[in-house]
């Protein structure tokens, strides 16, 4: 009696899905990780304070479903109301809730005028996640999730950001759901100027979010675009810059009517109890992170001027990274020879990046051990 074929468990569209692929976490001991653009530095001792004492009964319970004492704090900082913050588990979590928030998953859905009357007239937008490329590889992942099409428009040859003329004609779509900038880019480092930002996200008629990952280590920020218009967001995180990685806080800040919507579509209890702990007394520590912002500008500049004087090509960052053409082998080999005295970076095989490796500003004495062993390896070929 033949066997009949059982229905697929899996959706297709999972089953085609390539998932994000994170930076690697290293097993071996005494490997310099250069690879994921952590911060060197651990967090202020005011902050390990403050998590230490928080661990006691209190584990038990349940922690504030809103982080309202986090986003009061975040409020006063970016001098806007707690309305117009939301908090997350990472930022990631909160790009994942925008593409499910704001995307429908078939063309022509209407955005609707903002209820306090300083939105736009109604407008049709399509169902489409884009992005600049090179950019955050997660945004892609994420559009394929919610099943919506994508639309990765190229950098200029130099990664820098092409002129708001030209956008259309290199694939730009104004009327795209949901666009994601990252600002300042990853991979590249290169920061964007805020005017040129603004002056996007005033002809785009779908929701624009500026992932500001990496906004503490460049020269300007585009947090007052959140608050001009209604349909920005700035994503803001306490993983880069504030040494948090491990707790997983990050924000979005902007009109009041996106953040609601994205509050309804959240999971309860997202952000745990000790990561809000960790995020406020970081608030409250903030010249304690500057000087070591300070400290690592410092150290790119110096890395910077060291691989140039090597012969290779390096990008001008506003990032705690670099991204930079290796001379002598290609990026991939590089990859390889380094690992193997123990120092970790990264590379992507995407064809507009296979030629560079990407390096985490590490210590002072992390980023002189790698330009010695790259001065070793160079001598040595």
């Amino acid at each position: 009696m033949a066997v009949r074929a059982q229905r697929p468990l899996i959706r297709p569209l999972v089953q085609r899905l390539h998932a994000y692929v994170p930076g690697e976490q290293p097993k071996i001991l005494g490997l310099i990780k250069l690879n994921t653009n952590e911060n060197p530095y651990p967090p202020s001792p005011k902050v390990l304070a403050a998590l230490k004492a928080a661990v006691d009964g209190r584990l038990r319970l349940y922690p504030n479903p809103t982080a309202a004492a986090l986003r009061e704090r975040l409020a006063k900082l970016h001098r806007c109301a707690p309305e117009n913050i939301i908090i997350g588990n990472g930022s990631d979590e909160l790009l994942a809730l925008a593409t499910r928030t704001f995307v429908e998953p078939k063309d022509g859905f209407l955005i609707s005028t903002l209820a306090d009357g300083r939105g736009r007239s109604v407008d049709l937008v399509k169902a489409t996640v884009q992005y600049f490329n090179p950019s955050y590889s997660l945004y892609p992942v994420l559009a394929n999730i919610a099943g919506v099409q994508c639309n990765a428009v190229p950098l200029n040859a130099d990664f820098t950001l092409p002129a708001l003329g030209s956008l259309s004609k290199k694939g730009w779509d104004f009327k795209a759901a949901l666009s994601l900038i990252t600002t300042p880019n990853a991979p590249s480092g290169r920061g964007y100027c805020t005017a040129e930002l603004d002056a996007l996200c005033a002809k785009s008629r779908g929701v624009v979010v500026l992932d500001e990952a990496y906004v503490d280590f460049a020269r300007e920020n585009a947090m007052a675009l959140a608050l001009k218009h209604p349909h920005v967001l700035v994503s803001r995180t306490f993983s880069k810059a504030y040494s948090l990685c491990f707790q997983r806080v990050g924000y979005f800040v902007g009109h009041a009517d996106l953040i609601s919507a994205l509050d309804k579509v959240r999971d309860s209890y997202n952000v745990n109890g000790l990561g809000q702990v960790a995020a406020l007394a970081t608030l409250d520590d903030l010249p304690h992170y500057r000087r070591n912002f300070r400290r690592i500008i410092a150290t790119r500049e110096l890395v910077t001027a060291e691989l140039t004087g090597l012969g290779w090509a390096v990008l001008p960052s506003q990032t705690n990274f670099l991204l930079a053409k290796p001379t002598s082998f290609p990026a991939e080999e590089w990859l390889a020879r380094l690992r193997a005295k123990k120092l970790l970076v990264r590379w992507f095989k995407y064809p507009e990046v296979r030629d560079y490796l990407r390096i985490t500003i590490g210590s002072e004495a992390e980023m002189e051990t790698f330009v010695r062993t790259v001065r070793q390896l160079q001598t040595a070929k």
